[in-house]
């Protein structure tokens, strides 16, 4: 079954794109080790299959997944949206710094063309909000950017309701992409969809699987590789961990019971929130991704969304869902 379309935000901001993407962070080591060969099959599978809507960011990897992506993506320009991102510096002592006056995202945006070997980025976001800068200052720079045709579409990530109202005053915003998924629902009680949908912005929920553990197969911290930045994850720690636990083996029973994966089931509960929403579930091999494309054909009935809401209701997971410091940083 080919993949169908679907279009983030309204009216000239309007994007269409596979109504499933690929998030390509882990197509570098960050999510554990990486054979570089399969990963490069895996995003030339993603074109074969017909998914279109590529993600990465100027931080993953210092750069090395930008550069990664777009090598793979290039031979394919005219078929594929390359997504790509700003704002996340990482200093050499670990400590992360967030950027949004003007001069930055000039140069941000230059430095992700030159990785990328593209001459412009099909959709650009703003990755986190500086809080020292307007965003009515940092959206004017993006704005000129599409102007100056280095980008054609704007978005922004992990925005709070108001922060997103002002940028879409500035420039229209074609897309919201934060974090959504049964393992992360704040977004349905904060304002943040409610207002994406007043405005006629797209939705692109990144780790719509809850970073793998929805997957069911992640039973401790050993089964995560020693790289792997999950481990400092509240949510992957501890007692956290086992209560966490708990609510993976519900939704596996009902997966279960229907006839599909537990990563399955999950990914097709995003895509059932509705046509403006478009995931990103992030993979680096082949069988997965086929996996996850698979869901795009699962129809899930009322009872099951019933069913899926009673065992992973809203505020179901136990811990944050970044460090601290790393929460400090969203919903601004």
């Amino acid at each position: 079954m080919a993949l169908a379309k679907r279009t983030l935000g309204t009216g000239p901001a309007a994007l269409e794109v596979s109504e499933v993407g690929l998030g390509c962070m882990g197509m570098v080591p960050m999510y554990g080790s990486v054979d570089p060969h399969e990963a490069q099959a895996t995003i030339l599978a993603a074109i074969e299959a017909g998914l279109t809507f590529f993600d990465t960011a100027d931080v993953y990897g210092a750069g090395t997944n930008e550069e990664f992506v777009g090598g793979v993506l290039r031979a394919h320009r005219d078929d594929v949206v390359i997504a790509t991102k700003f704002a996340n510096i990482w200093l050499p002592d670990g400590t992360r710094i967030i950027k949004g006056d003007p001069a930055y995202v000039r140069e941000a945006c230059d430095a992700s063309l030159r990785r990328l070997g593209v001459d412009h980025i099909d959709l650009y976001y703003q990755h986190r909000i500086d809080p020292n800068v307007p965003v009515e200052e940092t959206w004017g720079a993006m704005s000129e950017l599409v102007h100056a045709g280095k980008v054609r579409f704007l978005g922004i990530s992990e925005a709070a309701p108001e922060t997103i109202r002002r940028a879409h005053a500035v420039h229209p915003v074609t897309a919201l992409q934060t974090e959504w998924s049964l393992w992360t629902r704040d977004v349905e009680d904060d304002g943040v969809l409610a207002t994406t949908r007043e405005l006629g912005i797209g939705f692109v929920p990144y780790s719509p699987l809850g970073r793998g553990f929805l997957s069911a197969t992640i039973r401790s911290e050993g089964d995560l590789d020693d790289t792997d930045w999950r481990r400092m994850n509240p949510r992957f720690q501890g007692d956290n961990l086992q209560a966490n636990l708990l609510v993976a083996d519900a939704i596996h029973d009902i997966a279960q019971a229907k006839g599909v994966t537990a990563s399955q089931l999950a990914l097709a509960w995003v895509l059932a929130q509705g046509h403006d929403v478009v995931p990103i579930p992030g993979t680096k091999r082949r069988t997965w991704l086929a996996e996850n494309l698979a869901a795009a054909s699962i129809a899930l009935s009322a009872s099951d969304l019933a069913d899926l809401d009673a065992v992973a209701p809203a505020g179901v997971a136990a811990g944050t869902r970044y460090p601290e410091a790393m929460m400090a940083a969203v919903r601004r």
